[in-house]
């Protein structure tokens, strides 16, 4: 069996249904399903053995370890803008912690959801090294949770036979329509197109970028997918991994994508940035990925114009999940 925690989430339901078109059905799904039905239909379709609510996941893998062949922790508190602490002690380090550990003693291989807000400013640069991991500093308590628990993995001196820790760049794609706020700005500019025929996006607030010359390392889901998959099995290499594309992008040509995509003339506006996350907003990403495609990776990535072209067209305009 292959465990995925967060399943009924954005990244882990597409997972499971690239699991699925693959072959592999044999799949535990963990998550607090019962807190929140309306993510039901990332998951009613798929494939699957069982489901397992997140508070029983432990005494229910102490019972089936035998048959369990792989753990996928994607599973965790994504909400950028939240800043109490203590939802991300307990779910993104001491669950993390629990699972890593659990890992260990049942001898079972590990991929787990790091995230790329750990770089903070960048000023440390965007390189999957982990000898930088300890000095870098994230911007807000989500980067740190997730930071915590890449340096609390690198210390430890008992680790699964294999294991993953994936830094996840700006991630979109179908299935995240339950993420509010924290959905992707491809989302939010659909919607925004549907409602009043403009985008919104953030005005710059430093001289150096333009509006909308934000820039991020935008990846497609789909993308993520195939990389989870390929470290699942090939299972060599453990370590920390950037997950991106490589290459960085700005905002203003994500809007313009999504308006082709509907083939419409773009209509963009620029709004202030929000003061409560102003000081914590990161101008520019881009993910090192030599070492990914140092493990024997070797697919292309979807390029900006493509990933939004099939988002659009296929899911959103659709209201179809992946």
């Amino acid at each position: 069996m292959i465990v995925v925690t967060g399943a009924a989430g954005f990244i882990s339901s597409v997972l499971v249904s690239r699991l699925n078109e693959l072959g592999y059905k044999d799949i535990v799904l963990v998550d607090d399903f019962h807190s929140y039905p309306a993510k039901e239909d990332n998951y009613k379709n798929k494939i699957y053995k069982e489901k397992v609510e997140r508070e029983d996941f432990f005494s229910w893998l102490e019972k089936n370890q035998r048959f369990t062949q792989f753990i996928i922790h994607l599973g965790a508190r994504t909400d950028t803008t939240e800043f109490n602490k203590a939802i991300f002690n307990e779910l993104n380090e001491k669950y993390s912690r629990d699972m890593w550990e659990a890992c260990v003693k049942y001898a079972l291989p590990l991929i787990y959801a790091s995230s790329a807000a750990t770089y903070g400013g960048g000023e440390l640069g965007y390189d999957d090294n982990h000898e930088v991991i300890p000095n870098l500093k994230p911007l807000n308590p989500y980067g740190d949770s997730k930071n915590n628990f890449d340096i609390w993995a690198l210390q430890q001196e008992k680790k699964p036979f294999f294991w993953a820790g994936l830094k996840f760049f700006n991630v979109y794609g179908p299935n995240e329509f339950h993420k509010g706020r924290m959905a992707s700005v491809v989302f939010h500019s659909f919607n925004q197109i549907q409602a009043s025929g403009k985008v919104k996006l953030f005005r710059s607030h430093r001289p150096d970028f333009k509006d909308g010359g934000q820039l991020r390392d935008f990846i497609y889901v789909k993308d993520v997918a195939d990389v989870i998959v390929f470290l699942m099995e090939s299972r060599k290499h453990s370590g920390i991994y950037n997950l991106g594309t490589g290459k960085a992008r700005p905002f203003i040509d994500l809007a313009i994508a999504t308006f082709k995509a509907l083939n419409l003339e773009p209509n963009i506006e620029f709004i202030d940035t929000p003061v409560d996350i102003r000081d914590k907003y990161q101008y520019y990403t881009q993910a090192n990925m030599a070492k990914l495609k140092a493990t024997g990776y070797t697919r292309e990535f979807t390029s900006l114009e493509d990933g939004v072209e099939d988002y659009v067209k296929n899911y959103l305009k659709e209201r179809k999940i992946y």
